[in-house]
């Protein structure tokens, strides 16, 4: 009996700008169904997340890379998101070549050199250049993972479950960190008591995770359906022309520019200015906890409960969905500011590190909890919209290289900031200034450009006919 159910050909143009075909597959039976089913599928990614980048967010959730001085990591941090912001234009076109299950394999390789570095400058403080240069080996290499998981993470669903497949990734990505921080805020916490101190001034650097790999292309989505696009065989001239022409067939893209570029920006502030600034070590090992652990409620609160609403149109879940993004840049930077215009770089030196039994500190970790919240649900939303305007793997590809190409930058230029160092003030204003720009230029994309459904014209994306 064939496999294939049904099969329907939709033409839009000539033959030329290329075609559309939407084939119904019956799913394998058995063990094999089961692996390849999306739900499984985008579980593993999560999975291989958990173990690559979710340890690289324990490690950095705490501040400083669990170092005492944050020197190291602060530039450390700035080589891999120099080198993560150059790469990272070119993964999506590398990711098409290759495809994303050696795409993905060849990200997760700088991971564990990276978090190795931090040990190795734990025994050894003359390892600091092994440190920076762990951090610029890891920027190339996180573009290709981060390329290779948001095409796939966007392509498996249906458009009418792109909000909880993010947040199913995103909650088990995010337990990497959770568990992370829980391992090393208990060991500190240990040491500490054990040796009758309220506060061991030491570093923590205990992580050395390399995840397996068992990531797989979409062959089938999550209603059973197999998208294909008759187009040839990728050659890396065609695939670095479809940079260019992303833009030019989707130029609305460029007004999430800001969203990409405050991404990553946020985590300077929050980690090394906020958290390990104000916190002795084995506080910011609680604080690293809470934070992830909210991401996980955020991503899944924003993704299943706001994006994915069916009883509401996809347009009237991009404005919900823009709205309590906007309400949490505003409530958690005045909150924010609210501590920040007390402290410098030189007063904090002076004054004992906070603990979590100090009186004040519930108040300054639900502020570190909101931080989490709005990580998760800036990066959900940001991705959502991506997802809501294509639905094609090589398109996608582009669009999350672009996206975290632009994040990276932003990134490695706050963190030379923080190494220089400037001002926390002036770090924390610049950051909520990039956060306010980028909701408000998502705007007018999402009212122009989010439609109810994605039309076959927003996938005629051939870039061999445009470079022809």
């Amino acid at each position: 009996m064939a496999d294939i159910l049904q099969e329907k050909t939709l033409e839009s143009g000539s033959e030329d700008s290329g075609s559309h075909r939407e084939e119904i597959f019956e799913r394998p039976k058995g063990l094999k169904g089961f692996y390849y089913h999306p739900y499984f599928q985008v579980t593993m990614l999560g999975f291989v997340c958990f173990m690559c980048p979710g340890m690289f967010n324990a490690l950095g959730g705490i501040g400083g890379g669990g170092q005492v001085n944050t020197t190291a990591q602060a530039n450390a941090g700035t080589a891999t998101y120099a080198t993560f912001a150059f790469f990272a234009f070119f993964s999506g076109t590398v990711n098409n070549v290759l495809g994303p299950r050696l795409t993905l394999f060849l990200g997760t390789l700088g991971y564990s050199l990276y978090i190795a570095s931090f040990l190795a400058d734990n025994i050894h403080p003359s390892a600091y250049n092994f440190v920076v240069a762990a951090g610029a080996i890891l920027g190339l290499c996180a573009g290709l993972l981060w390329t290779a998981q948001g095409s796939m993470m966007m392509a498996y669903p249906t458009e009418a479950q792109k909000g909880l497949f993010i947040g199913i990734f995103w909650a088990i990505f995010n337990l990497g960190a959770v568990i992370g921080s829980a391992v090393a805020f208990g060991l500190i916490s240990t040491i500490n008591w054990q040796r009758n101190l309220h506060w061991f001034p030491g570093s923590y650097s205990h992580w050395s995770m390399l995840g397996s790999i068992n990531g797989r292309p979409a062959e089938y989505y999550s209603d059973g359906r197999h998208q294909s696009y008759p187009t040839p065989p990728p050659i890396w001239k065609t695939e670095f022309y479809s940079l260019y022409v992303a833009l030019k067939t989707d130029p609305m893209v460029i007004l999430l520019f800001p969203m990409f570029v405050a991404s990553n920006y946020f985590y300077t502030w929050q980690q090394n200015d906020y958290n390990a600034a104000l916190f002795n070590i084995r506080t910011r090992s609680l604080n690293a906890f809470v934070y992830w652990a909210a991401q996980i409620f955020g991503s899944l609160f924003l993704g299943y409960c706001v994006l994915d609403l069916s009883k509401y149109r996809r347009r009237t879940r991009a404005f919900a969905g823009w709205v309590i993004v906007t309400v949490m840049v505003f409530a958690v930077h005045i909150w924010a500011y609210a501590y920040q215009k007390d402290y410098t770089r030189a007063t904090v030196t002076a004054t004992p590190k906070m603990d979590f039994k100090d009186s004040a500190y519930a108040a300054h970790a639900w502020l570190y909890i909101f931080c989490g919240l709005l990580d998760a649900m800036w990066q959900t939303f940001v991705y959502w919209l991506l997802g809501a305007m294509s639905n094609d793997l090589a398109k996608l590809a582009v669009f999350t290289g672009f996206y975290k190409g632009l994040q990276s930058a932003g990134a490695a230029g706050v963190w030379h900031a923080d190494a220089v160092p400037a001002p926390y003030i002036n770090i924390f204003i610049s950051t909520w200034v990039l956060c306010a720009a980028g909701v408000i230029f998502a705007l007018p994309m999402i009212h122009y450009r989010i439609k109810d459904h994605t039309d076959l014209d927003d996938e005629q994306y051939d870039a061999k006919a445009y470079a022809t």
